[in-house]
């Protein structure tokens, strides 16, 4: 007979129940190293101190030693001693850590902003960050840092974190482990990771020898997929290589928005998902040829090397690899109970060894998502059989839904809102997932061996993308598919909080019936109200300022489902959802007033879905980016450009359009472009509204003298250049208007709108709306008068 007995073990789940002795010390590492990367590294050692005595008096408690414990004591004992480990491992790793990041050499450096000479090696792969069309993308470059040469000729060298910033085609091409020698200045980091100074480099880099014969291979085959998915259309081609290797290079902005608004985000990154469709592909083959579970964990090991080298040992990669291992250690122990102590272990390990995972996102939502398929979908699939449901519906109803649950309260920090379509959407993404992820990977398999195959395989893997791309652009028009929410961690909390609330609630069968009521009656009640009496657009609009960031889109409505657009803003994602939330479907006239960025970029947004009759431009061709990038998208959208000068009209539907000018080509002045832009007058309903573009004091002026009086009297103002100071106020008094509309963008660099010419409308009795603090703004016309509408700022939104 043993001396020891059954309740003095550490305490392990019931059978059937999950196991959760590691799961107090995996959470505790993680969120002391999130709170770590906002603190300094004294205090987090001081935190690592008060929980290694905690511990200590929690273990000594435990033995007996303080006195034997209660029988409470024993059962949560040991969770409460993990959870001071944890503490004490993940702070003093992420205080080791944040010493080498708050060096003070490097910082003194960083705050001078000096201009040195690093030698560097690439950590991961270089992304772009989108900026205007035509100019050349800045591209941001994780390094660690071998060695810095100071303006006074001091080395310093350490094994800091460098955020690189630099631009131009040498740049674009570098592997993770390539080791170069760069020029640039320094700056101070923003912060809430380990990054210790951003290098902004001045000019291309320097190479030393070459990287890792896998870094090599893996930038072999992804050049490979991207090859053979060049054919392909640009939405199925863009979306293959990110669902494949997470290469989201070619992917288009507008699906990428879509993706976002459906909850489907996770399909353009490599994750755990990932990592299981491939290794579920080899452990089918496996077991069908009856193999044994440590063969096949075998195989499917060299399976998940085999894809890690491909998709580039990267630290996302490796974060995913792991994820998706931990199956392959339940599998080979013939234990599935294990597979939640083996999440557990991995996290601590992966927070220990860098601790700024704990502040990634994508950490989080693989963290997250794993864990609610392994706590939460089998017993949701177990009691959908028990209901009748069959097996394989069961898992695929299932699975999404306990992913898409655990990851919601990550999902509504970051965005601001909650999606009400993200179940049913990646349930209908389900299907396709899996193939296009296994033809893409032969595609890139066989790219350097037989080009002519992996196109072939790359066309068969774009229907499959192609359904993805569907779904989630059906997915986002679909009306009340996202709702607002608290953004930052707050909302995170929030959710979290009612999401653990309401599981703990639905054990309950009578609660369970009540909430399945609830929420068929919100659906079934609200749906008709949203779609009979919806609060946008506002009836009797005659104008709409779309917030559309730092830039112009303007939408007078024809008639039911067709406007004309007067300029497309700097994104197509931004018009393109200004014009869904609008319902129009038909652009009969689109005017782009001027050729700079902030007005065309967004072109390509427009046309989306959408058939373009006609697009007037300037007679100017300034800047040419601008203007190839106008001809471009009427030539994909087969519509005729126009050019007209001074006097030219239009009339269609309920809306009457007169060209005022420019009056005559002016040169020389403070931007030709900007003093060059068509100015309209529109009526709509009775109501004139001015659009005059970015013209400035210049045009304005010119304006003036050419202009009949009244001319450009108006009831409605777009104020020209989003409320710059470069205004005439004679051509605001002749304007005389009673609402100004002021399309701006929230924390822009150039001081726009200026608060003394709103202060000069305020004094005329002027209501102003600016679309950086009210969102969507619009004039409407009815029986009471003029009014004003404003759709406000989604949260998360603001800057």
């Amino acid at each position: 007979m043993s001396g020891r007995s059954d309740r003095d073990a550490p305490p392990s789940a019931d059978r059937g129940s999950p196991d959760l002795r590691l799961a107090g010390l995996a959470v505790a590492a993680w969120l002391t190293a999130l709170a770590g990367l906002h603190l300094d590294a004294a205090t987090l050692l001081l935190l690592a101190v008060l929980a290694a005595a905690l511990s200590a008096l929690g273990a000594l408690h435990l033995l007996g030693v303080l006195g034997r414990p209660g029988r409470r004591a024993r059962r949560y004992g040991w969770i409460a001693v993990a959870v001071g480990i944890g503490v004490v491992c993940g702070g003093s790793a992420t205080a080791a850590r944040l010493a080498v990041r708050d060096a003070a050499p490097l910082r003194a450096l960083a705050d001078q902003r000096a201009v040195v000479t690093a030698e560097l090696v690439v950590r991961d792969d270089p992304r772009p960050v989108r900026g205007a069309p035509g100019r050349p993308a800045t591209l941001l470059v994780p390094a660690d840092l071998v060695s810095l040469t100071a303006p006074d000729g001091r080395r310093i060298t350490g094994p800091a974190r460098v955020l690189v910033l630099a631009t131009g085609p040498d740049w674009q091409g570098l592997l993770p482990g390539q080791r170069l020698g760069t020029r640039g200045r320094l700056d101070t980091p923003r912060g809430g990771d380990l990054t210790a100074v951003v290098l902004s480099a001045t000019g291309p880099p320097e190479r030393h020898g070459t990287p890792s014969w896998a870094q090599r291979a893996a930038g072999s085959l992804r050049a490979g997929l991207q090859r053979a998915c060049a054919p392909l259309p640009d939405e199925q081609g863009g979306l293959l290589p990110g669902l494949v290797v997470g290469d989201t290079s070619r992917l288009l902005p507008m699906v990428e928005e879509d993706f976002r608004a459906t909850g489907m985000t996770h399909l353009n990154a490599v994750s755990g998902s990932n990592v299981a469709i491939v290794v579920g592909a080899v452990l089918l083959l496996a077991r069908w040829s009856r193999a044994g579970p440590w063969l096949a964990a075998g195989l499917c090991g060299v399976a998940l090397v085999g894809f890690v080298i491909l998709v580039r040992p990267s630290p996302s990669v490796v974060r995913a690899a792991t994820m998706g291992a931990i199956g392959l250690a339940a599998l080979a122990a013939g234990r599935p109970r294990a597979a939640l102590p083996a999440l557990a272990a991995a996290v601590t390990v992966l927070v220990l060894l860098d601790p700024e995972l704990a502040g990634d996102a994508g950490f989080a939502l693989s963290v997250l998502a794993t864990g609610g398929l392994l706590l939460l979908a089998p017993r949701w699939r177990d009691g959908l059989r028990r209901r009748g449901v069959p097996a394989g519906l069961a898992e695929a109803l299932a699975v999404p839904a306990a992913a898409q649950l655990a990851c919601g309260p990550v999902v509504a920090g970051l965005s601001g809102t909650v999606s009400l379509v993200a179940v049913p959407a990646n349930l209908l993404a389900v299907p396709a997932i899996a193939p296009a992820t296994v033809l893409g990977v032969v595609a890139a398999a066989v790219s350097p061996l037989w080009p002519a195959g992996a196109e072939f395989a790359a066309w068969l893997a774009s229907w499959p993308a192609w359904w993805l791309v569907l779904v989630a652009r059906y997915g986002a028009r679909l009306p009340a598919g996202t709702l607002p929410w608290p953004g930052g961690v707050p909302g995170a909390l929030l959710l979290a909080g009612l999401t653990v609330a309401l599981l703990v609630a639905v054990r309950r069968p009578v609660v369970r019936r009540l909430v399945a009521v609830v929420a068929v009656a919100v659906v079934l009640g609200a749906l008709p109200v949203r779609l009979v009496a919806r609060g946008w657009p506002p009836p009797g609009w005659v104008v709409v300022a779309c917030a559309v960031g730092q830039g112009d889109t303007v939408v007078l409505p024809v008639s039911a489902g067709r406007a004309v657009v007067v300029d497309a803003g700097p994104e197509p994602a931004a018009v393109d959802g200004c014009l869904r939330r609008l319902g129009v479907r038909e652009v009969p006239l689109l005017v782009v007033s001027h050729l700079h960025a902030d007005h065309v970029g967004g072109i390509e947004g427009v046309f989306r879905g959408r058939r373009v009759t006609a697009v007037l431009t300037p007679d100017s061709g300034e800047p040419e980016t601008g203007r190839a990038l106008v001809r471009s998208a009427a030539a994909a959208g087969r519509a005729r450009l126009l050019t007209a000068s001074a006097g030219w009209a239009y009339r269609a539907g309920g809306i009457d359009l007169v060209l005022l000018g420019p009056p005559y080509p002016l040169r020389g002045t403070r931007s030709d472009p900007n003093n060059n832009s068509l100015v309209l007058r529109a009526t709509v309903a009775g109501v004139r509204v001015l659009l005059p573009g970015d013209a400035e004091t210049e045009e304005q002026r010119a304006l003036l003298d050419r202009s009949p009086p009244g001319a450009l009297r108006a009831e409605v103002l777009k104020v020209a250049h989003h409320g710059s100071a470069y205004q005439d106020p004679a051509f605001l008094d002749a304007v005389r208007p009673a609402v100004a509309l002021v399309p701006v963008g929230a924390g822009n660099t150039y001081g726009h709108p200026d608060p003394g010419l709103l202060a000069s409308l305020a004094r005329d009795g002027v209501r102003v709306l600016r679309t950086d603090t009210d969102g969507d703004v619009a004039a409407v016309y009815g029986e009471r008068g003029l009014a004003v509408v404003t759709r406000g700022v989604p949260p998360g939104h603001r800057s």
